[in-house]
């Protein structure tokens, strides 16, 4: 399965090549570039999952580019962004049928969690995360084959269960774990003994995540866990 594309229209170059690199560092492919004629040929040849697109553009703006894309493909989802605060200019954003709208100065952070979540509500991001088994939530990034979760600059290696608990509440995030399906699926019995294993296990998953308060994962007691991600709204 191919990487997730990312069209990505920016003029400014600073801004553009900080984040197509953030991007590509999250495992997008990104093809960038500074103007929305450009884009608009890119699009056309290519084969693109999600579009962010400045609204400040010379000559062709943003709007007009989002309304081209719009009538060559109506799913693709489209995030803007902008400089401008005028709340006319997030209706028109809408009303062309953005997905999302994030104010500049942005934080680079908030713009991967946005992307995640429309992906993962286009079911693009699950399909990804299943076939090469690297998930990128909050500050983190997690490979499953290697056992490995990266923060920053800093692998913290995972054993064989810590590394197949986190794989399965990645793929039910922010939604409830039951107990006892984590035993059976990962102890083989839902035995006190276990039990008690499961939970050595889970402090030291939140151990992990204790640097981004935006990950959290919760005790439902006498149901289960939730691995909580939040984002910024």
């Amino acid at each position: 399965m191919k990487k997730i594309t990312i069209l990505f229209v920016e003029d400014d170059p600073f801004l553009g090549l900080l984040t197509k690199d953030l991007l590509e560092s999250c495992n997008y492919t990104v093809l960038y570039t500074k103007t929305a004629e450009e884009s608009l040929k890119l699009f056309m040849k290519g084969d693109i999952d999600l579009c962010i697109l400045d609204v400040m553009l010379p000559k062709m703006d943003g709007f007009e580019l989002g309304r081209k894309i719009r009538q060559m493909n109506k799913n693709v989802p489209i995030i803007f962004l902008t400089a401008r605060s005028m709340k006319d200019d997030v209706v028109e954003g809408f009303r062309i049928g953005a997905d999302d709208y994030i104010r500049k100065p942005f934080n680079m952070e908030e713009l991967l969690l946005r992307i995640e979540t429309i992906l993962r509500r286009t079911h693009l991001i699950q399909d990804y995360a299943e076939e090469t088994g690297i998930f990128s939530f909050g500050t983190y990034t997690f490979c499953h084959k290697k056992r490995e979760l990266k923060h920053n600059d800093r692998n913290i290696s995972l054993t064989y269960r810590e590394s197949e608990i986190l794989k399965l509440l990645l793929e039910n995030r922010n939604e409830l774990v039951e107990r006892e399906l984590i035993l059976k699926k990962i102890w083989g019995d839902d035995s006190y003994y276990n039990a008690r294993s499961m939970d050595v296990f889970l402090t030291k998953l939140r151990s992990c995540f204790k640097n981004d308060p935006k990950i959290e994962i919760v005790n439902i007691r006498g149901k289960g866990f939730k691995l909580m991600i939040y984002t910024e709204t």
